[in-house]
């Protein structure tokens, strides 16, 4: 089957679809907050409300963190980007749907019981999808050169990404008291990937 022309116009709204969805979300992660906020009681202060709720506040910012991460990584995917496929169109869905889960999940463990192993499934699942969801698209395009503008960097970084997201998936089911801190493995990325470099 024969694919329309893609258009710069058309790539754009790709773009900017994206941009626009992946702002929403990590709007969407305030929320939870401004309804603890709203549910303040007479004598109740602002330190009094921050200490019974920190963990919500630390869930918004890993959460606020991660999702920031995911749009800078697809930024520079996409900065290679001339034209796109059908495929890079599907994956590129499914990478936004799973940022679009990620407020509810998030959400799920803040009300649910801290060692609830399915929130934190749910929570580091999409994530793991978002990461392989970005890797597809990598993939395709490289197997399409055809629509990049400029080659790729490092095919190895989304692959680094997925694989600590998954082990911070079965870390959190396993010490689900530990929970969404097991995120912060992806700061090991860089590390991963410069040692891998020098193999």
């Amino acid at each position: 089957m024969t694919e329309h022309a893609r258009t710069d116009r058309g790539l754009d709204r790709l773009v900017n679809f994206s941009d626009a969805t992946v702002a929403i979300a990590i709007t969407l992660l305030i929320l939870p907050l401004v309804d603890i906020a709203g549910d303040m009681t007479a004598g109740e202060s602002a330190g009094d409300l921050l200490q019974e709720h920190w963990p919500a506040l630390l869930e918004f910012l890993i959460t606020f963190w991660v999702i920031s991460r995911f749009w800078t990584l697809h930024h520079q995917v996409f900065e290679h980007v001339r034209s796109y496929n059908t495929r890079v169109m599907q994956l590129n869905f499914l990478w936004l749907i799973s940022i679009v889960f990620l407020p509810f999940a998030a959400n799920l463990l803040n009300s649910g019981e801290d060692s609830d192993r399915v929130a934190h499934a749910l929570y580091l699942g999409s994530m793991v999808l978002t990461s392989l969801a970005l890797t597809g698209i990598e993939w395709e395009l490289r197997r399409s050169p055809e629509l990049l503008a400029t080659p790729l960097g490092d095919s190895r970084r989304g692959l680094i990404a997925a694989g600590l997201l998954a082990a911070a998936l079965v870390l959190a089911v396993v010490f689900p008291t530990i929970g969404l801190l097991w995120t912060l493995l992806l700061l090991l990325q860089g590390t991963i990937a410069r040692l891998l470099r020098r193999v």
